[in-house]
């Protein structure tokens, strides 16, 4: 039985007076996840998805129908020609990866006209001669284009950035660790249609990390060749253990599989080690649990722009992606909000983080990630890097309610130290 004081007690009702002011937004999120999930049980009525579709398969894999049409069923919902879903991809920057590197050669350019790309990218990048098998490393140069002061894309410098080499252009739709707007579809399709007013025959790729679910529709319904996520994050739904999906133009796909697994072998082979039956009830489930948590992110801007600090997005602005940004000035003001949401988890709450050097970023990261899932950012979590101007970043939560819980705790620690005022 939890005990509450005087504090608490008036935190809580700070949430539920929220919960009144923004009931609007929660109905329009609603609507989304209620067409979403009809979307997906028809894809999956499409295909014909059957119980014996969930048995594993060993060794090399071979006609393993489980496998064969969750690729179907992947493509179907997200509108492309073909999709690639496997265990295999480790993290969603391995799945990016092996995207890029299906369809770059040596003497090709990648260029990111979106700003730097998400600080996991940059060592896959990579510098020439750095021996890592970087993209650099095998000669694909690199360049980027940042954002104008509005967080619009530079069409002039892209315009000028464009070469004969520039194989592939890049776009992040989510925010990363960057204080600006992440881009919703109707953005990305004006990029695309501009992009091909420039250079026809370039590959546009999506990081779709963060958005899958958010809007009515994705990327690859809107001109994109091809994009790639991660299944620990939104299209998992909370079960599926590990792995990611690559989907797009068939060509650009299976160029990609190639990179999986060998040229000649591609998508034919894989044995899904008895995971086939969580990734199918994980993307049935999907639509629902990004709602809820795109819920939890409304409440949580809406709350903390009434106590003084700076969302990004607001609590009433559009939505395309999972992640919420609060800027606190203070490192001690960041640390405090991220072990709160720490101290909300079922799983190690009795864990404090604490920032530490984590592989793949350059400044430290304090990282709350109290998940059944390990790294799991469908669930309730929040990481920031310790550098100016102090901006953490929440993503998650499988249920309303334990995000609700995780910024209930979290103002609570922020309030005991001071940090926040009545």
């Amino acid at each position: 039985m939890l005990h509450h004081d005087e504090s608490w007690n008036q935190l809580e009702q700070l949430l539920q007076d929220t919960e009144r002011e923004v009931l609007e937004m929660f109905q329009h999120i609603d609507r989304i996840g209620e067409r979403n999930q009809w979307k997906v049980i028809q894809a999956f009525q499409k295909h014909k998805v059957s119980d014996y579709h969930f048995a594993g398969s060993t060794g090399y894999g071979y006609n393993d129908r489980g496998r064969e049409i969750l690729d179907l069923v992947y493509a179907d919902v997200f509108g492309a020609e073909q999709a690639l879903v496997r265990p295999h991809f480790a993290s969603g920057t391995h799945t990016i990866s092996t995207a890029l590197f299906g369809v770059l050669r040596p003497g090709d350019e990648l260029l990111y006209i979106t700003g730097k790309p998400y600080d996991t990218l940059h060592k896959v990048i990579g510098k020439e001669g750095d021996k890592t098998g970087s993209l650099a490393d095998w000669g694909i140069s690199y360049s980027c284009v940042e954002l104008l002061p509005s967080g619009q894309v530079d069409w002039n410098g892209v315009s000028r950035a464009i070469k004969p080499n520039t194989k592939v252009i890049g776009i992040q739709r989510s925010r990363g660790y960057d204080w600006r707007a992440s881009f919703t579809i109707d953005d990305i399709k004006k990029m695309v249609e501009e992009v091909r007013k420039l250079t026809p025959d370039a590959i546009i790729f999506v990081d779709n990390c963060y958005g899958e679910f958010t809007e009515l529709i994705e990327p690859t319904e809107v001109g994109v060749d091809l994009m790639a996520g991660s299944l620990i994050k939104n299209p998992g739904g909370g079960l599926a253990e590990t792995g990611g999906y690559i989907a797009g133009k068939a060509e650009y796909v299976e160029a990609a599989a190639y990179r999986l697994t060998a040229p000649g072998i591609g998508s034919e082979v894989g044995a899904m080690l008895g995971m086939l039956r969580s990734m199918y009830q994980g993307l049935f489930l999907a639509p629902h649990i990004v709602s809820q948590a795109v819920r939890g992110s409304v409440l949580a801007a809406a709350v903390f722009e009434k106590l003084g600090f700076e969302t990004k997005p607001k609590w009433h602005e559009k939505r395309t992606d999972l992640i919420q940004a609060f800027r606190f000035g203070q490192a001690d003001h960041l640390i405090s909000f991220v072990q709160g949401i720490q101290q909300a988890a079922a799983v190690d709450a009795h864990v404090t983080p604490e920032p530490w050097d984590m592989p793949g970023y350059e400044h430290p990261v304090i990282m709350a990630a109290g998940t059944f899932i390990q790294g799991g950012s469908l669930e309730l979590s929040a990481d920031a890097p310790i550098r100016e101007p102090y901006i953490a970043y929440m993503q998650g939560g499988l249920t309303y309610a334990h995000v609700k819980y995780g910024l209930l705790l979290s103002l609570v620690k922020m309030k005991k130290h001071g940090l926040i005022c009545d």
